[in-house]
């Protein structure tokens, strides 16, 4: 058995595992197949308390708990671990646009509507925004209203802002910036 085997349990295809997060804004519910993260989740109060075995946890698990970890650290907005985004055609498309939106910027929906061919749905790409299952690993928080208002976030709109305002110190500022401690 290798390693990687011993380390981290095999799942069935249809499997998953649940991981609890805390983080500066509540906890987060974690949740992956052997391979991919399918969902993360933004939550009032968590079940239970315990330390984390990462030795039982799938890798997908294991990767977005320590990229969680160095995101809201302020050290890193790299999130690499694979993710499994299910939805039709225009839902990927309103995710894939997000998912380009730099730290530290801002978009609209109308925007997104825009750049994905659904102008005349601005309302359909607020929805989806609303419907996406990975927020912060897919940015939906940096969609704002086309007047600079925040407006719907499934996670609140209190951390909205704080995601906002998180970003924005993490955000690079130029070539010959300082770097921050």
């Amino acid at each position: 058995m290798s390693e990687q085997c011993s380390q981290h349990p095999v799942l069935s295809p249809s499997e998953r595992m649940v991981l609890w997060l805390d983080t500066p804004i509540g906890p987060m519910r974690a949740v992956a197949d052997a391979t991919y993260l399918t969902a993360l989740e933004f939550h009032d109060e968590r079940p239970g308390t315990g330390p984390i075995d990462a030795a039982g946890l799938s890798a997908p698990l294991v990767q977005i708990a320590a990229e969680l970890e160095a995101y809201f650290a302020g050290k890193s907005a790299e999130f690499r671990t694979p993710l499994r985004i299910e939805g039709n055609d225009l839902e990927r498309k309103v995710w894939a646009r997000l998912m380009q939106v730099p730290l530290g910027e801002t978009c609209s929906y109308g925007d997104i509507a825009r750049d994905t061919g659904a102008i005349e749905a601005v309302r359909v790409v607020a929805r989806y925004c609303g419907t996406n299952r990975l927020p912060v690993v897919i940015p939906c928080h940096r969609c704002i209203g086309s007047d600079g208002s925040l407006t719907g976030f499934g996670g609140g709109l209190w951390r909205k802002k704080w995601l906002l305002r998180h970003e924005g110190r993490m955000r690079p500022v130029g070539l010959f910036a300082e770097e921050r401690p």
